[in-house]
């Protein structure tokens, strides 16, 4: 069992990362930003899914960062980096563009999303 004050210290170690993530790459996707948009085209989803999935995970980092929606941006991150994960395995491949960088990073959101659930679980909304 955690102490109260190490569980708070994970709990925002884990949200400031996942956040950070998110935001880089949500910002990235709503400002139209080469890769992003390249990504998205192949995919068949572009400019839709690039401005829907950017404004989610802009949306995530906000919710993160406020201690009381902590956990339901923990949850919208999550499933996010579920779908983008998906993508990655079933569309893209995971070294996309040759370079395996966005499917870690991916993985590493959702273990981060995952610790800020478990750690956000009693908090009271």
């Amino acid at each position: 069992m955690l102490s109260p004050r190490l569980r708070t210290g994970f709990s925002w170690a884990a949200r400031l990362f996942a956040a950070a993530i998110l935001g880089m790459a949500g910002s990235m996707k709503l400002a139209a930003a080469a890769d992003p948009v390249a990504l998205f085209t192949l995919l068949k989803a572009e400019p839709w899914g690039r401005v829907l999935v950017g404004s989610l995970e802009v949306l995530a980092t906000a919710l993160l960062l406020w201690p009381r929606t902590a956990r339901y941006g923990g949850f919208l991150g999550f499933f996010l980096m579920l779908g983008a994960i998906g993508t990655h395995l079933f569309r893209i491949g995971i070294a996309y563009g040759g370079d395996p960088s966005l499917f870690v990073m991916a993985c590493l959101v959702l273990v981060a999303t995952a610790i800020t659930i478990a750690l956000n679980r009693n908090r009271s909304s």
